[in-house]
């Protein structure tokens, strides 16, 4: 979700960054719209779509991707000091998801809470099918 903006993580650039002694034109145009030289870097609309179609390709999960800690294998879970350790360790992941959407609300935190403010979730270990920037997979399926 963040790369998939391009002003957050711009993929390409089409024109050189502004040098600390620019041309007099150059230095007049941005005086007066320095917008517009942030624009002009930004890649073309179908560079734009091309990238967010492959990061959206590449960060889907599967409707039947696994997640670390989300189920134990069924020839361990006769094993009770390997099922105690699973649910300890099951236990903690769903902690650090409670930790995680804790922070994501607290006021007192600078740059977590408000408008156009995105709530971290990327290492939130528990996800739904689909592109939800959540979820530790057991594998990488790429």
């Amino acid at each position: 979700m963040y790369a998939g903006y391009f002003p957050n993580k711009p993929t390409i650039a089409r024109t050189n960054m502004p040098t600390e002694d620019p041309s007099e034109e150059f230095f007049k145009n941005f005086l007066k719209k320095p917008e517009m030289a942030l624009l002009m870097c930004f890649p073309s609309q179908i560079q734009a779509t091309k990238v967010m179609a492959v990061l959206d390709v590449l960060s889907n999960h599967s409707p039947d991707e696994e997640y670390l800690g989300e189920k134990l294998e069924s020839s361990w879970a006769e094993n009770p000091v390997i099922n105690a350790a699973f649910e300890k360790f099951n236990g903690n992941l769903k902690r650090l998801e409670g930790i995680i959407d804790e922070r994501n609300t607290n006021l007192k935190l600078k740059n977590r809470v408000g408008a156009g403010v995105v709530p971290y979730e990327l290492l939130k270990p528990f996800s739904t099918p689909g592109v939800t920037g959540m979820g530790v997979p057991n594998s990488i399926s790429i």
